[in-house]
């Protein structure tokens, strides 16, 4: 698959809801939990993190209750070539990093899996931008903040960014007007309360693009 499909695969496949379920650190039953509360919620798809060994069966449940679904379950946390092995094992269809690794973006065209390199400066984005990807993570959100977002946006007006890590329901939007395509969020899911604050998101979001 190459670059190009990779990018059309995400705008057009992925990321047609503008929330992201990021779960990190959960037993595979807690993972199923709160992925049901996501897609309960109006979300379509989830990142479980595999950044130890320990993880992979939760993403992997998730995976097989997602299929159920018709939703797209990804490997979060890739450090290492290695877990691009893992990921494929537990039928991950995308992969997500905190950081941008070329050995591992170049793994995952080879392979024709869908990959989300973390940036978190102008320079990583020029060098995402060199292998063609267009949809980006930035990371840690919380701290770029939407300012960063803004000022991003202006020189590469054609990146799509992902916001994720302490990111919250509350506010999401501000990030959304800011010019982020996605918000990661993890721990609304964790009660039936924050997944009705994402539900509100969706419902605030659906009402601001179509002008209700």
């Amino acid at each position: 698959m190459e670059h190009t499909l990779l990018n059309d695969w995400f705008a057009d496949d992925f990321f047609r809801v503008p929330v992201i379920a990021v779960l990190r650190g959960l037993t595979p039953a807690e993972a199923v939990r709160s992925a049901s509360r996501a897609w309960d919620a109006g979300v379509q798809h989830v990142e479980v993190t595999i950044e130890t060994p320990e993880a992979v069966p939760a993403l992997a449940a998730v995976a097989r209750a997602a299929a159920e679904r018709g939703a797209a379950v990804g490997a979060g946390t890739i450090v290492r070539i290695e877990q691009l092995d893992a990921a494929a094992s537990a039928n991950a269809s995308f992969t997500v990093s905190p950081g941008l690794d070329e050995g591992i973006i170049q793994e995952s065209i080879r392979r024709g899996i869908p990959h989300l390199p973390g940036v978190a400066t102008a320079s990583e984005i020029l060098r995402a931008r060199a292998f063609g990807l267009a949809w980006l993570k930035a990371f840690p959100a919380s701290v770029l903040g939407p300012d960063w977002v803004k000022a991003m946006k202006g020189p590469f007006p054609d990146v799509h960014f992902v916001a994720t890590g302490g990111m919250k329901a509350a506010t999401a939007g501000t990030y959304l007007s800011a010019g982020v395509s996605v918000v990661g969020l993890s721990s609304d899911f964790s009660s039936d309360a924050g997944a009705a604050a994402v539900r509100e998101l969706l419902a605030s979001t659906t009402r601001t693009t179509t002008g209700v």
